[in-house]
């Protein structure tokens, strides 16, 4: 294999990208979507075949996954079992704590002040960061640049013509208006030649002073080696304090991983690190590993919501660079972002970023934010750069430290100014002991082979610039949702999850703690069979994990004593779906299924009655999977394929029975134990199909008044489109929402949550019932109708009528829902929804609805007052 003659560690290279002349030129607006061959490709691992079960799914259940080729190696995935042995503690002789251990802790400060071994932080592997001038000499390249110099040169040239012809047609009119006067002298003069050049490079210096403003605010500060290594030991001592169980990584994965860092530094490719994004921890863990393990720290792009006072300022002084959270109305801003990105890419330097945009206030992956990414793939189509390492992360968390603040944000009470700051400051945190974070890294791979093959495989044609921008779009929607199958592949189940579902999937109040235990074995059996990863524990006791995960959730699950068994029950059940959340990927295929099943067993009756055939099964998966298909990340493979594998898994478990005319039905096993595990499937997702039916049936709140429709027509006479503005529908939704619970119309309370409700209100739209007008300029909001197809007739009475195409879909989503006492009349419930309905699309401004208080007040000896 070729080799540059570079060195491994750059630190001993002679040039560095910031060192290196600039050589930058403007990039095209629309680069071609053609890939040069690459001669110099890092051999991943030995071409493995390739089953059908990698191959890609159908557009309808999720964006499409590329289904690899034996000649394709970059893609191939490194562990292919979900074996979790050679898993290791990276703090596990770190004293956080001075009381329990001063020895350690003052040996451990000593060691971080003398530099000793890692901590130095001298020899780390790639492109050498950390010297005085490290900022400034990226920040007069950024100016220097030919793409920014050229758009200020033409910024300024625009509003230059803009000023001349509003001086000339001032001169114009000022002279039609005085034209019967003699000797007269207009005030208002058209700008002579010496004037324009002085405008002109008045007007470019104006724009440099805030280009410059800009690059100062965005560009990290990695100036100081001595900074940094204090900043590891305080985030070493924060770390090990709040999660004492320490931070676990898998070696195998983590030596692939450092050889592709070693090949990268070689051939000065970056590494782009994406993680999934749980809590503002992730900022600190993976650089932490990386500083551990002997990396160059990536450069992280953040939000600037995180830009504040003192904790801004150390932020940059370790490699973040703030992003404001919108910028593509500001050319400016947008095109010095792009330059820092691509001289990033082209010294060679790693960049992190989170694939969800996001931290997940919900627990599960949220759909990828490819911002960063476009500019990546945009250096990579305009031959800028020549490769990049795609580098997909997982951190899982024992305890999620802001799950309570995410709760109230989902429940639409304004968000409280970020402050990673306080949450690591925070005295009462750092006395927490919350268990464990396990980081997995999934298999790197070459963004240039992944893109080749993506070209190739779609047949893309670069016949015009349209073409090619759709086509683009194409592609990193793709690398968007693989690096989210990639970071699925290698998450985590940590104990908290595993005991937070089995407690939210049980049809009683509570569980004793021997049936705990039995079903967090049967449920780890199951993640297993399905190759997902559970933490690995060396062998200890389930009962003693259970223990230790309800240790650790002792906020949210609670102990219910003086009983003949003492009972545990969900105290915060909604907090404690984020847990739950996690691992609902694994499941989701069987818990469409499932709940599908559940439209004909909810009838009861004889046990004919409660199959249901395969053509109407595979119509119904079909419907909810494409419903639900902007929530859950689907298996490679079309439908009916994926419906093919999911009933012999679910056959295979005992769970489901098939006769021989196709019929589906629970099988007599599955029935003599309770319907325990297809029940399992079902809650998973039935909270999901709340909010879905609840953002559909919420569209009724946007129907104007029969008197209304009648006077707001057009000139044809069709009725006009009523408008209302989205932030103040969706928090009448949620009052809705939450009155519909209260009155036991809504099973499930985290129904309400604003994610899931964006993402019905989204596929609504996708379907032609829900329309969305965004905003054309910063004084706007952005608004949403009802289409008018689906709007409903009106009853003699005045009241909406429950028939067409709007109620259908309402109900359609409704056969899904789990059966309730309030819910068995359907007339009743129509009713009474529809008239809640009405009472909020006519409400001025939404009522503050309380959060549901769950846990049952306690009085004497602890039994819980019902």
């Amino acid at each position: 294999m070729a080799t540059k003659n570079n060195s491994t560690n750059s630190n001993t290279s002679t040039k560095t990208g910031a060192d290196q002349p600039s050589g930058a030129t403007s990039t095209p607006a629309a680069p071609a979507l053609e890939l040069k061959p690459l001669k110099n490709v890092m051999p991943i691992v030995p071409a493995q075949q390739v089953d059908s079960s990698s191959c890609p799914p159908s557009g309808e259940a999720s964006p499409q996954l590329p289904c690899v080729p034996n000649n394709v190696q970059a893609l191939q995935r490194l562990d292919p079992d979900n074996d979790e042995s050679g898993v290791e503690n990276i703090t596990k002789k770190h004293a956080g704590r001075i009381r329990e251990d001063p020895v350690g802790f003052v040996v451990q400060t000593a060691a971080f002040y003398q530099g000793t071994g890692w901590r130095s932080y001298s020899n780390y592997v790639g492109t050498r960061i950390f010297y005085e001038g490290f900022s400034a000499t990226f920040k007069e390249r950024i100016l220097a640049s030919q793409k920014v110099s050229n758009l200020i040169k033409n910024m300024a040239d625009k509003q230059l013509e803009t000023l001349i012809r509003q001086k000339q047609e001032a001169h114009d009119a000022e002279m039609v208006a005085n034209a019967g006067k003699k000797n007269y002298k207009p005030k208002a003069r058209p700008m002579r030649p010496e004037d324009i050049e002085a405008r002109r490079k008045t007007l470019e210096a104006e724009l440099t002073a805030v280009a410059k403003s800009n690059i100062d605010k965005l560009v990290c500060d990695m100036n100081s080696l001595k900074f940094i290594r204090f900043f590891a030991f305080l985030i070493n001592n924060i770390l090990v304090r709040m999660y004492h169980q320490g931070i676990h990584i898998k070696e195998s994965e983590f030596l692939e991983l450092r050889r592709v860092a070693e090949y990268c530094a070689e051939n000065k490719f970056s590494m782009v690190v994406l993680p999934c994004h749980k809590s503002h921890i992730d900022y600190l863990v993976v650089s932490y590993i990386f500083f551990r393990m002997g990396l160059a720290l990536p450069h992280i792009a953040a939000g600037d919501n995180l830009d504040m006072p003192v904790v801004g300022k150390a932020l940059k002084g370790a490699g973040a660079f703030f992003i404001r959270r919108s910028w593509a109305d500001d050319q400016l801003y947008t095109s010095i972002v792009q330059e820092y990105v691509q001289e990033l890419l082209e010294g060679g330097y790693n960049i992190e970023c989170f694939i969800e945009g996001t931290r997940s206030r919900t627990g599960k992956l949220l759909p990828p934010k490819l911002g960063v990414l476009k500019i990546i793939m945009d250096a990579m189509l305009s031959d800028r750069i020549q490769d990049c390492y795609i580098v997909p992360i997982s951190i899982g968390y024992d305890k999620v430290i802001e799950t309570e603040t995410y709760i109230s944000e989902l429940l639409g009470i304004p968000k409280e100014k970020e402050s990673l700051w306080g949450v690591i400051t925070n005295s009462r945190l750092l006395q927490l002991k919350m268990g464990r974070i396990d980081v997995r890294f999934a298999k790197p791979y070459s963004l240039r082979n992944f893109m080749n093959y993506e070209i190739e495989r779609r047949e893309i044609i670069n016949e015009r610039e349209q073409t090619s921008n759709a086509a683009k779009s194409q592609l990193l929607k793709a690398l968007g949702y693989k690096v989210l199958a990639d970071i699925n592949s290698v998450s985590v189940v940590m104990p908290t999850a595993l005991v937070g579902t089995v407690v939210l999937t049980l049809r009683g109040r509570g569980v004793g703690r021997n049936e705990l235990i039995r079903r967090v074995e049967w449920l780890k059996r199951e993640i297993l069979s399905k190759g997902g990863r559970v933490a690995n524990f060396s062998g200890m006791e389930t009962g003693e994990v259970v223990d230790r995960a309800l240790g650790v959730l002792k906020d949210l699950v609670a102990l219910q004593k003086n009983l003949i068994e003492p009972v545990f029950y969900a105290v915060k059940r909604f907090e404690l779906s984020f847990y739950r959340n996690q691992l609902i990927h694994l499941f989701v295929h069987e818990a469409i299924v499932a709940v599908t099943m559940y439209t004909r067993i909810k009838i009861g009756g004889a046990t004919s009655t409660q199959q249901i055939s395969h053509t109407e099964l595979l119509n119904e998966v079909t419907f909810l999977s494409r419903l639900l298909k902007t929530d859950f990340i689907y298996n490679p493979g079309d439908i009916e394929s994926n419906l093919k594998n999911t009933l012999e898994y679910l056959k295979k478990s005992n769970v489901i029975e098939i006769n021989n005319d196709g019929y589906v039905g629970l099988s007599d096993v599955e029935r003599r134990i309770g319907r325990e595990n297809y029940d399992f499937y079902c809650f998973l997702l039935w909270p999901f199909v709340e909010a879905y039916w609840l953002a559909a049936v919420s569209l009724y709140t946007l129907i104007p008044t029969a008197r209304e429709l009648t006077q707001q027509r057009d000139i044809n006479g069709d009725p006009l489109l009523h408008w209302v503005e989205e932030r103040v529908f969706m928090e009448k939704t949620q009052m809705f929402g939450k009155t519909l619970y209260y009155q036991g119309d809504l099973s499930y309370f985290e129904s309400v949550n604003m994610e899931t409700l964006k993402n019905g209100f989204n596929r609504l739209s996708d379907y032609g019932i829900l329309m969305i007008k965004k905003p054309t300029s910063s004084k706007e909001r952005t608004k949403v109708a009802l289409h008018p197809d689906f709007m409903p007739s009106f009853g003699p009475d005045g009241r909406v009528s429950t028939d067409g195409a709007l109620w259908d879909m309402v109900e359609h989503i409704g056969t899904f829902r789990r059966e309730g006492k309030n819910r068995r009349d359907n007339a009743t419930v129509s009713s009474r929804v529809l008239r809640f309905a009405e009472i909020v699309a006519n409400a001025p401004a939404p009522v503050k609805v309380p959060l549901p208080n769950p846990a049952p007040k306690k009085i004497g000896d602890g039994a819980p007052k019902l």
